[in-house]
């Protein structure tokens, strides 16, 4: 039997089995969460601290630091990058 995705890229096959979105999201989560975090640990910051400057609970920041939950919205994204003397650049690319 041959298999059809030998030669094809990782994108193809993930579109194909549909989940070219969610590996996206995931992906985009991760890499936040870590610039987030290295942001932190460059100015010395604990969570609880960062969770003040942000107006925010713990748990909040918890959620956003955490690589799997992609359900993050834009508004808590903004309000880390400020806290952090930040900003975000969002843009569609081809």
């Amino acid at each position: 039997m041959k298999n059809k995705y030998i030669g094809s890229s990782l994108d193809t096959f993930f579109k194909e089995e549909a989940m070219l979105e969610e590996v996206t999201a995931v992906a985009v989560k991760r890499a936040l969460a870590w610039q987030i975090e290295n942001e932190m640990e460059a100015q010395k910051l604990t969570k609880t601290a960062l969770a003040k400057r942000m107006h925010t609970s713990r748990s909040a920041l918890n959620r956003l630091l955490d690589e799997s939950d992609t359900s993050l919205t834009l508004t808590t994204l903004a309000s880390a990058a400020a806290a952090l003397g930040k900003t975000v650049k969002i843009e569609l690319v081809a």
